[in-house]
């Protein structure tokens, strides 16, 4: 029985946490189209209508770049290199959207800043900012980045330029996703925090949602992930140019130091190292745990995620539940109220805004661009239109289509379209010949066939190509790769309007979704390193959370017709549980106490976690006096024998 190695860490890991590059055998990227040409020279009029505040704000207090632009972990491997970046100089090229150019070339701006006085960030050396807050005795530090490795060189790199030699005297984490707590163990010492002399601040609900939120379904969204980041791709004007969140993912170690400290309500005040800050929940907005806060003393107002220097995601392409809108818009719209004196606002993305008229005009641009996404889809829905129906609409206010920070660089006005209905009325659009079509590739099959045949396909698909209709292409050609996914031809076409899909797309994410499709189906699937975080992400799971993960990995056709009772006691936690097993369905019971169990366990958490992610076998654990087992062992063995390992490189532009 070796039940242990399907729960390796990697396979829990978050999603986000994946993004590492995988070396293939590369197939040169073709120019633009032109068709594409002159369909990214029109944009050039979209970027001339932007007010160029916004290149003045993202250099405004810049301090200093980094001496070395890698980063490298303790094994000499380099984890971060913002020298790949540094080709987004100049006009756009004609393999690139004009406004997203515009918006990367922007986000290139890399270094340590002054916010204001006592408030510094460093941005650029990772997905996220780290924020610096100067305390009474020490630093402040807002997020962590997502590795230890980026988080470590990038607060040595502030305090060397700013001459500081204080200590980091508290950490705040503003939300629940990794890129902004990965790093904690780059700044802080657990044993500091564990003593009380280091607090870390987050969000009510912050451990609920920063573990589970991505390992339910998290080698789903880890593969897909794989898409919406660009992972595998070269940084060129061919391929990827960023991600409109920010450059990249630092390569490096993800950790997690669970919070000492809870904010829980709107209005709530703290004095973190001297430091008066005012709390602001926005729970179910761009995280289902996050908070603004605002430092009345210094006028100083953090938007968190929130807010951010483009349209973020209400529904995130790499998989996620969909947002609240709605919700989202109001918490904006809240937060102009309730702080109006701020005269700054920086997010955990991008670069601050300065001045109260400034600050007012972007959060009303981003309170209404969310609120019109909410209220445009739900509109149209009542009208009766569908989910893509809804998803090609064009309409957005002139007013919103002028401001870049409410651009699609990130998300986009179609997918959050969709999101929006998806959020209310789920996958079906109440046609009945959609409620139970044939599989894709079932139906790709009869649609070359009806078309008569493969060759028949190609040929209407490359007169549409010819015509610049890469919608279409990629559309129709798709049921020819499903249908026989060796061709050479199909891929070939397919790949080829993909890619000048993806050089139109002024969303980024959708610019490396493109991208990547394209490029695996040139060169087959991309299979980015594994990653080298460490346990605490597990470690931080529930056993609840635990069992509901071991339960949707058991292999329900082999345990189909078992029923098996197990009762597991853990000392050190004093609870029971009770494991049944009944019609390839293991439910889990805290308290529980079963009238004649098949097999007892009685352990501790570490021991059930050393079993879980060391490999640790349940015979040498019974035999050190870890473990004490009554019953037949047999039993644990054919639920744990038959847990799954989940295949994290599965197709996607082809099966």
């Amino acid at each position: 029985m070796k039940p242990t190695h399907s729960f390796r860490l990697a396979s829990m890991a978050l999603a986000v946490c994946a993004m590492l590059s995988a070396a293939h055998a590369q197939t040169a990227p073709k120019p633009a189209s032109p068709h594409t040409v002159a369909a990214n020279a029109a944009f050039a009029k979209v970027v001339e209508q932007f007010d160029r505040r916004d290149v003045e704000d993202a250099t405004r207090g810049f301090i200093a770049a980094f001496p070395d632009a890698r980063i490298k972990g303790a094994d000499g491997k380099v984890i971060w290199d913002s020298s790949r970046f540094e080709f987004i100089k100049n006009e756009a090229p004609q393999t690139v959207n004009p406004s997203l150019w515009r918006h990367e070339k922007l986000s290139n701006v890399a270094g340590l800043f002054k916010v204001t006085d006592g408030v510094y960030q460093i941005r650029s050396h990772d997905l996220a900012n780290m924020t610096l807050v100067e305390g009474k005795t020490g630093w402040i530090v807002i997020d962590t980045l997502l590795t230890a490795e980026a988080a470590r060189a990038s607060l040595a790199f502030a305090m060397d330029k700013l001459g500081s030699k204080k200590p980091v005297s508290a950490v705040i984490y503003t939300h629940s996703h990794a890129d902004h707590f990965g790093g904690a163990r780059g700044v802080v010492n657990e044993a500091d925090v564990a003593s009380g002399k280091v607090p870390v601040i987050a969000p009510e609900f912050f451990m609920d949602f920063a573990i589970a939120e991505n390992v339910l379904a998290g080698n789903a969204m880890t593969r897909r992930a794989t898409y919406q980041f660009g992972n595998g791709l070269d940084f060129n004007d061919r391929q990827g140019v960023g991600s409109g969140l920010g450059k990249s993912l630092s390569q490096g170690t993800m950790g997690l130091i669970p919070p000492t400290v809870y904010a829980t309500k709107t209005g709530e005040e703290m004095t973190v190292d001297g430091v008066r800050i005012i709390f602001q929940m926005a729970h179910h907005s761009e995280a289902p745990s996050e908070m603004m806060f605002y430092f009345p003393d210094k006028k100083v107002l953090c938007l968190s995620e929130v807010t951010s220097m483009h349209m973020h995601n209400v529904y995130t392409i790499r998989g996620a539940q969909a947002r609240d809108a709605l919700r989202w818009s109001k918490y904006i719209n809240e937060a102009m109220d309730l702080f109006p004196e701020a005269e700054v606002a920086f997010g955990v993305h991008h670069w601050p805004v300065w001045g109260k008229e400034n600050i007012r005009k972007y959060l009303s641009s981003q309170r209404d661009t969310y609120r019109f996404i909410h209220d445009r889809a739900l509109h149209l829905a009542n009208k009766g239109l569908t989910m893509d129906e809804i998803g090609s609409e064009l309409f957005f206010p002139k007013g919103l289509a002028a401001i870049a920070s409410s651009r699609g660089y990130y998300g986009s006005l179609s997918h959050n379209l969709r999101g929006v209905y998806n959020y209310y009325l789920g996958y079906y659009d109440a046609n009945p010949a959609s409620l139970n079509r044939l599989p894709p590739n079932e139906s790709a099959k009869r649609y070359v066939a009806a078309m008569g045949g493969e060759a028949a396909l190609l040929a209407v698909a490359r007169k549409a190509f010819d015509a610049g209709d890469y919608r279409w292409v990629a559309e129709l050609v798709n049921h020819a790769v499903l249908a026989d996914s060796s061709s050479k031809a199909a891929r070939e076409l397919q790949a080829d309007a993909l890619e000048q899909l993806g050089y139109q797309a002024e969303t980024a994410t959708w610019r490396n979704a493109y991208l990547v499709g394209a490029k695996e189906l040139r060169d087959g699937v991309l299979k980015p390193s594994s990653s080298t975080q460490g346990p605490d992400v597990v470690r931080g799971m529930s056993l609840e959370l635990l069992f509901d993960f071991i339960a949707l990995r058991l292999n329900h056709e082999k345990t189909d017709g078992l029923n098996v009772g197990i009762s597991m006691h853990f000392t050190d936690l004093n609870e029971t549980w009770a494991l049944e097993l009944s019609n390839s369905v293991l439910n889990n019971t805290k308290g529980r106490v079963l009238s004649n169990p098949n097999v007892k366990l009685t352990l501790t958490r570490p021991v059930f976690l050393a079993m879980l992610l060391q490999g640790r076998q349940l015979p040498e654990l019974i035999q050190a006096g870890a473990v004490k087992l009554e019953g037949d062992p047999r039993a644990f063995g054919a639920v744990f024998a038959n847990v799954v390992t989940f295949d994290p490189f599965f197709n996607i532009v082809t099966r």
